[in-house]
């Protein structure tokens, strides 16, 4: 009787899920449900009805409507077939393609109800169509691809590089200490501990986002192989296939993030590390005001000195984070400033060529800006050791009758100057005027060495103080 079983279209679709039947039962009523969701429809609604009429059925299990069962998994079988060509419902061949279902159709299914009212094409239309939108959504995941490799390069070499840092500040750190008593050897443990928990907090981190970003390229790579697959199918194939591969490739990729303070904290470690330690031993020590930030600095600069002294040496290979300067030979200090006054002395020296004063935290770090207050900068510098200049817009010329080798900065947050003076004989060399609305760095530019002689070193001064104690 199953091979004589005649179906109009929709007989095999399930009135309460709408899928193809799968164990259809037949109820009093005469309508036929799926018996998994017969059964969840009862239990919902806590009575024996029908979910098309609501008629009650009998206490008894509705039997299984064999012949229908036999009709639905046979379409199903069908439906499997990757070259099946010819209508289910009305034995045509599949020339049509509805757009508003994403699927393959007869004349006979445009014709019927489910079809009638809605766009369709023709297949070779409609596949040039779908294979052209995969096309471009490859392209994208291309180019996505691309830039996440790109990253991922770039964060490993990142997570090599904290390394490498650790292990340069470890050795600073025990040739400071090496100048001090035994006794004082707890606290060197307890600062390199501080130091490896850090690279081990932010290596882990690092471990983490490459994870991630390892992932996501196996899956876009993943889905392009896919979609590359897809698009070398047959278009009936193609098209059969379309929808479910649609909702595969719907991924949302997103952009690696910029990942700030990931370096290790030079400034923590290294700055004021003697004047730390002097707390605890109660003698008389020198301490810089400022120290520099390694982190910030450009790629041919190099430290001495607990990071109080910076000179223009060979390129180094660092990581090019988002703190690091690079469109100028530069570096900041590892501490802002949003209120009150703070001064601190520069020895220039005899350097031919320099640039000393403040910066915003927001100036452009990569890109090549002018050294004025419109783009963030209050500075004065010296160009070939002969002319002194306060960098405004234009460029104002300072005339003095002697270079000075000390410079002190002075800033003041609230009132919004900055002011150079020569330590020599504390004479103002210029003032700016301005209004602070964000933290402002200590900025210094120290010249470009002439080939065959020695980098002229900027230093920060350290002040004499003195600790009593109560």
């Amino acid at each position: 009787m199953a091979a004589t079983f005649v179906h109009r279209e929709g007989d095999l679709l399930c009135p309460q899920c709408s899928g193809i039947y799968c164990l259809p039962v037949l109820l009093k009523c005469g309508h036929n449900i799926c018996k998994i969701c017969l059964q969840k429809f009862w239990k919902w609604k806590g009575s024996r009805e029908c979910p098309v009429c609501r008629t009650v059925s009998v206490p008894e299990r509705p039997p299984i409507n064999l012949p229908l069962k036999i009709a639905a998994e046979e379409y199903q079988l069908q439906q499997s077939s990757k070259d099946q060509e010819v209508c289910f419902f009305h034995k045509e061949q599949l020339t049509l393609f509805c757009l508003n279902d994403d699927k393959p159709i007869c004349s006979g299914c445009q014709m019927s109800t489910q079809h009638k009212v809605h766009e369709c094409c023709t297949l070779e239309k409609a596949a040039q169509q779908k294979k052209t939108e995969f096309s471009t959504m490859l392209e994208s995941f291309r180019k996505k691809l691309k830039m996440l490799e790109k990253t991922e390069v770039c964060w490993r070499e990142t997570k090599e590089y904290i390394k490498t840092q650790a292990d340069q500040n470890e050795k600073m750190i025990k040739e400071e200490f090496q100048t001090l008593h035994e006794f004082l050897q707890n606290e060197e443990m307890t600062r390199l501990q501080t130091l490896r928990q850090e690279e081990k907090v932010k290596t882990q981190v690092m471990c983490e986002k490459l994870e991630l970003i390892t992932n996501q390229i196996k899956c876009l790579a993943s889905t392009i192989s896919e979609v590359e697959t897809a698009l070398k199918a047959k278009d009936l194939s193609f098209l059969q296939e379309y929808k479910m591969m649609k909702k595969r490739v719907k991924c949302d990729f997103q952009e690696p993030e910029c990942i700030r303070d990931i370096l290790i904290n030079s400034s923590k470690h290294l700055g004021l590390l003697k004047f730390g330690v002097w707390k605890k031993m109660s003698q008389i020590v020198y301490f810089v005001p400022i120290t520099l930030d390694p982190n910030t600095a450009h790629f041919n600069l190099e430290f001495s000195q607990e990071l109080s002294c910076v000179k223009y040496s060979r390129k180094q290979l660092l990581p090019n984070n988002i703190e690091r300067c690079t469109s100028r030979l530069c570096v900041l200090g590892s501490s802002g400033f949003t209120s009150g006054k703070n001064s601190w002395t520069v020895e220039v020296g005899q350097s031919r060529d320099w640039y000393i004063g403040v910066a915003r935290e927001s100036i452009k770090r990569k890109k090549t800006v002018f050294l004025n207050p419109s783009e963030g900068f209050w500075v004065i510098g010296l160009t070939n050791g002969d002319t002194m200049w306060a960098q405004t817009s234009p460029p104002t010329k300072l005339c003095l009758k002697l270079m000075p080798e000390k410079i002190t900065v002075e800033l003041d947050c609230d009132k919004g100057k900055v002011v150079f003076v020569n330590a020599a004989d504390r004479t103002t060399i210029y003032t700016f005027k301005d209004k602070f609305t964000e933290r402002i760095f200590p900025y210094i530019s120290p010249g470009i060495s002439q080939e065959g002689t020695i980098s002229n070193t900027l230093t920060i001064q350290p002040m004499n103080m003195t600790m009593n104690l109560v």
